[in-house]
């Protein structure tokens, strides 16, 4: 049976190769005499593969030396709470910039352990946009700034690096992380969950600059401490192991690819496919100012909001999959991350015209 295209936003697709490899070693992994997912996180092998993944990915990010790659558990969600008490190092407030649902999570997280400035809100505004930074309101004290790069939900996305000057710039990069080059530099710390271009849920990747470690508060649990997560090289406790493995495995299926330039220009190419194919209809709309508009989650809306359940079972017919939008703003939702096939955007387009000449 053929695979289906996935346009689910996390857990997300998973590039085949990748997939067919870790079957093969599931059993036995290089003549070990067992699974990934038996090995001690302590042994020679598993060391080897967490040592390669790191290579990897500092390779392909280009992560200077000045900042340590960090393997840890608990999602996204739970670095909301790891950010203040890591980052506020005696200091008592930290400006967010909130343009969607994973910014307010954010946000409400961060309230729990110091005063939040919300510099600016965008997303909100039809179409949705991100207030330019001349209007942000920054605090010249603030611990750190954090902002979300992409929201996954509505699909509004910086296409630009805030300028913060001294002050640590911390990333929610859940969904864009690897997706294209980025200046790690510039970051004080990036974060992502892996479930959408890294690899299976369970891993979440924190690349933190090394002079922001060690510092946390008195009441940090072990497990979201930096310090000793780094003493332990993400080994404090026992790690998602086959969730690592997996990753590694993404992250060598991407040199292959030819590395992050040439993942852009795919990814690209893809939003830009369906994007002209909704802006050349007036059956579908999407609702982002066409600045902001995310590369990796492509919400649109149909003329008639009673074709939904129609659209999404004749979508699922075609094996075309996931396409329903979050349930706080309805519609329809394409994510294409970087596992997502230039097969498969062209096979959506095709359906979605087909689609309205049959319904429009």
């Amino acid at each position: 049976m053929a695979r289906a295209y996935n346009f689910s936003a996390g857990p997300a697709v998973l590039p085949e190769a990748v997939l067919r490899k870790a079957q093969e070693s599931l059993p036995e992994w290089q003549d070990s005499g067992l699974s990934v997912m038996e090995m001690s996180h302590r042994g020679k092998e598993f060391i080897a593969i967490a040592h390669q993944a790191e290579q990897d990915l500092r390779e392909l990010l280009g992560v200077p030396i000045s900042h340590r790659i960090l393997f840890l558990q608990g999602g996204a969600t739970g670095q909301f709470a790891a950010i203040p008490m890591n980052l506020l190092r005696g200091r008592s407030r930290a400006d967010y910039v909130n343009t969607g649902n994973w910014s307010k999570k954010a946000i409400a997280e961060a309230k729990r352990y110091c005063t939040v400035n919300v510099v600016a809100t965008g997303g909100n505004d039809d179409p949705m946009s991100i207030p330019p930074q001349p209007a942000w309101r920054l605090d010249p004290d603030a611990a750190y700034l954090h902002y979300t790069p992409n929201e996954t939900i509505s699909g509004v996305e910086f296409h630009w690096v805030p300028q913060v000057g001294e002050v640590p710039l911390v990333a929610d990069m859940s969904s864009t992380l690897l997706s294209r080059p980025i200046d790690v530099g510039r970051f004080g710390l990036i974060y992502a969950g892996a479930q959408k271009n890294i690899g299976p849920a369970g891993l979440t990747v924190v690349i933190v600059r090394e002079d922001l470690i060690g510092k946390a508060s008195a009441v940090t649990p072990a497990v979201l401490d930096y310090g000793r997560q780094s003493e332990a090289e993400s080994m404090l406790n026992t790690p998602p192991t086959f969730a690592w493995y997996i990753a590694g495995l993404v992250f060598q299926w991407l040199k292959d690819q030819g590395g992050l330039e040439a993942i852009a220009r795919a990814n690209k190419r893809k939003a830009d496919k369906l994007y002209a194919a909704i802006d050349s209809s007036e059956f579908y709309r999407n609702p982002v100012h066409p600045t902001c508009r995310s590369w990796m989650n492509v919400p649109f809306v149909l003329a008639e909001q009673t074709l939904d359940e129609r659209f999404l079972a004749d979508a699922k017919a075609a094996g075309l999959l996931a396409l329903k939008g979050h349930r706080s703003v309805g519609g329809m939702r394409a994510s294409l991350y970087n596992a997502m096939p230039e097969a498969g955007v062209d096979a959506l387009i095709a359906f979605m015209r087909d689609f309205e000449q049959r319904w429009g």
